[in-house]
C-alpha cells in the first residue's frame, strides 16, 4: 500500500551499521567531486558504478532517491570553461547545459538495468514552504510507487541564493526528512570524517559519531572542491539535521558505497537520534529561513544563549526587513551572528516602534496588547550549529550579512 501524505513513512531510526542492510528507504547524495574527472568532464564511468550499486539495492526491495550534484561541473568541458563560474548568471547558464547532460547520463546508467529515472529540479523554497512541501512529497512518493528513480538536483538555472546553497547537502537532509528516510548516504571524495586532514599521517578516521558535541578538536575545514560548493561542515550539518529527525547517516567515499550499505566499517556512521523532537522546533531549525532579522543588544543575546529567555522588545536594537506577524524571523547578536529563530508576535512595522522599550513603557504608550514577548521561548530555537560549536568551523547559520 503506497505511503500517503496522511500516512507518511516513518524512519527506522537506525542505531548501528549492522542495522543498515535492508530493504530500506534511502536518500543517496553524490557530490560534484565524485561525478567529475579532473579535466572537468562528467565521470560517466563513476556514475555508472554508483548506478549499478543502487540498482542492486532496488532489486533487494529498497526505495532510493538520488540527490545528484554535478550539473554545473558537467557543463565545464562542453562550454570550454576552466573552472566553475563565479557570477550567478554564468552559473545559471552553465547549469542549464549541465542538467540535461546529467539527466541523460543517469537515464542511460539505470536504463542498462531496465530502470526508469525521473528528473526532479527543486529550489530550497520548494521543500521549506508549507504550501509546496506536501506537493513535493506526494510527487516523490508517486515516483517511488511506480518504480521510478527520482534524480533530484537543485534548480540552479533559476536559483539565485540557492545556487550557493552548500552542494546539495542541506537539500539531501531536507529530502530525507520529507520522505522519512531510514538512511541518508553522503558520497564524497573522502572516506569519512577524520580527526584532521586525512593527508596527515596521524589523522584518524572516526567510525561512529553519536554525539556531535564530542567533536571538539576535530578540524573539518569549510571549503569544498573546485567543482562543488560544499565542504565537510555542510555534510556534518546535514548529518546532524538527519539524525535529529530520525534518519541515520553514512558519510563515505563513492567507491565504498556498496560496502557501506552492506554494514561494513567504512566511512563515518551517524546513528539516528531516538525519540521525537517537537515538530514546530524541528521545522523552525531546519526547514525555514527568517523573513527578516531582529538584531538584539548584548544583554538580550546572552539571555537567549544561556538562559533560554523569551525575546522582549527592550532588547531589540535594529529591525531588518519587512514581514507580518506570525512568521519565522532570525535573531542576531550585535556582531551579526544568527543565534536563534522564532515565530514573531508583531509585524516589522510595529517592532520598529517598539524596539528598545520596556514592557511597562509599551503598555503605557501603545496599549495592553503590546506588552507580550516579541518571540516566546516556546516558539524559538537556538541556531548555533553544534558542528560549528564543537569544531570551530562555520555553519550555514553562523553569520548573517547585514546590509
Amino acid at each position: 500500500m503506497p505511503t500517503t501524505i496522511d500516512e507518511p513513512h516513518q524512519p527506522a531510526r537506525l542505531q548501528a551499521r549492522t542495522d543498515i542492510p535492508g530493504p530500506r528507504r534511502a536518500v543517496v547524495k553524490i557530490g560534484s567531486s565524485s561525478l567529475t574527472r579532473e579535466d572537468g568532464h562528467l565521470d560517466e564511468t563513476g556514475l555508472r558504478i554508483i548506478a549499478d550499486q543502487i540498482a542492486h539495492l532496488l532489486e533487494d526491495g529498497w526505495d532510493v532517491v538520488v540527490i545528484s550534484s554535478g550539473a554545473i561541473a558537467a557543463s565545464l568541458r562542453p562550454l570550454e570553461l576552466d573552472a566553475r563560474p563565479k557570477d550567478v548568471p554564468s552559473q545559471q547558464a552553465a547549469a542549464s547545459v549541465g542538467q540535461a547532460l546529467l539527466a541523460t547520463a543517469w537515464s542511460a546508467a539505470f536504463g542498462a538495468h531496465g530502470r526508469i529515472t525521473g528528473q526532479v529540479l527543486l529550489t530550497e523554497a520548494d521543500v521549506i514552504r508549507r504550501e509546496t512541501y506536501g506537493s513535493v512529497r506526494t510527487a516523490l512518493e508517486a515516483m517511488l510507487e511506480l518504480g521510478v528513480i527520482p534524480i533530484v538536483n537543485e534548480n540552479d538555472t533559476t536559483a539565485t541564493h540557492e545556487i550557493r546553497f552548500g552542494d546539495n547537502d542541506r537539500l539531501a537532509a531536507l529530502t530525507s526528512q520529507l520522505l522519512g528516510a531510514d538512511l541518508l548516504v553522503l558520497l564524497t571524495d573522502v572516506d569519512g570524517l577524520y580527526t584532521k586532514n586525512p593527508a596527515e599521517p596521524d589523522a584518524e578516521r572516526l567510525s561512529v559519531v553519536e554525539d556531535f558535541a564530542a567533536l571538539t578538536g576535530v578540524n573539518v575545514g569549510s571549503v569544498g572542491s573546485s567543482v562543488g560548493t560544499g565542504g565537510m561542515v555542510t555534510k556534518l550539518d546535514a548529518a546532524h539535521h538527519a539524525a535529529s529527525t530520525g534518519t541515520a547517516t553514512l558519510l563515505t567515499a563513492a567507491e565504498n558505497f556498496g560496502r557501506g550499505v552492506a554494514g561494513e566499517d567504512v566511512g563515518t556512521f551517524f546513528p539516528a537520534q531516538q525519540g521525537r523532537r517537537r515538530s514546530r522546533l524541528v521545522w523552525l531549525r531546519y526547514a525555514t529561513r527568517g523573513a527578516g532579522t531582529l538584531v538584539v543588544d548584548q544583554g538580550a543575546a546572552d539571555a537567549l544563549r544561556s538562559r533560554r529567555r523569551s525575546l522582549l522588545a527592550v532588547g531589540i536594537a535594529e529591525v531588518d526587513g519587512a514581514f507580518p506577524a506570525g512568521v519565522p524571523v532570525d535573531v542576531a547578536a550585535p556582531d551579526g551572528e544568527v543565534i536563534a529563530r522564532g515565530l514573531v508576535t508583531y509585524s516589522s512595522e510595529d517592532l520598529r516602534a517598539m524596539a528598545g522599550l520596556t514592557t511597562k513603557e509599551l503598555r503605557a504608550r501603545m496599549g495592553e496588547r503590546y506588552g507580550r514577548s516579541v518571540v516566546h521561548r516556546d516558539d524559538m530555537v537556538l541556531m548555533t550549529s553544534p558542528v560549528a560549536e564543537a569544531t570551530g568551523g562555520g555553519g550555514a547559520s553562523s553569520k548573517k550579512e547585514r546590509k
